[in-house]
């Protein structure tokens, strides 16, 4: 765990990093754990029209916390699936498998927050390569533990 932050962190819509997906969507890279003393990581990831936004997957470590700013989502929740329009919420908490994707015929937009908090942008980096055919999915597996994505 990081020490804790003495200032408040700012990052700016210009400021974020964006990792494009082929869909048409991308990552905004927005606050890793390093830059929030370890207390959460933050993402903002808009999806094109019926999208996947992950495979089946739990994180052992955080609850993950998902807020539909636009659009519709659907999760898969531990053999379950919810359908989740703009302004709706979703917290996955440690150890729960889920997964999520844009509706069909929907675009979506949604923040993810990730607490307590995992340095995960060279994750989120990874994952944009992989959707692009740039590297082989299988690599991201001996990091499952370094980014708390653990695959089903």
């Amino acid at each position: 765990m990081t020490e804790q932050q003495d200032t408040a962190l700012i990052v700016r819509p210009h400021e974020a990093e964006q990792v494009p997906l082929p869909h048409g969507g991308a990552f905004h890279l927005l606050a890793d754990a390093s830059s929030t003393g370890g207390a959460l990581g933050a993402n903002r990831l808009t999806l094109g029209e019926g999208a996947s936004g992950a495979r089946p997957h739990y994180h052992a470590r955080s609850t993950e916390l998902f807020y539909v700013l636009d659009g519709v989502m659907e999760f898969a929740l531990d053999g379950r699936t919810e359908t989740v329009a703009a302004g709706g919420l979703v917290c996955v908490p440690a150890g729960l498998a889920h997964s999520f994707g844009a509706a069909a015929g929907s675009t979506a937009d949604l923040l993810a927050v990730l607490t307590p908090g995992i340095d995960r942008f060279a994750y989120f980096r990874s994952l944009g390569r992989i959707q692009h055919g740039l590297m082989p999915f299988d690599r991201l597996l001996p990091e499952q533990d370094r980014f708390d994505v653990h695959f089903l």
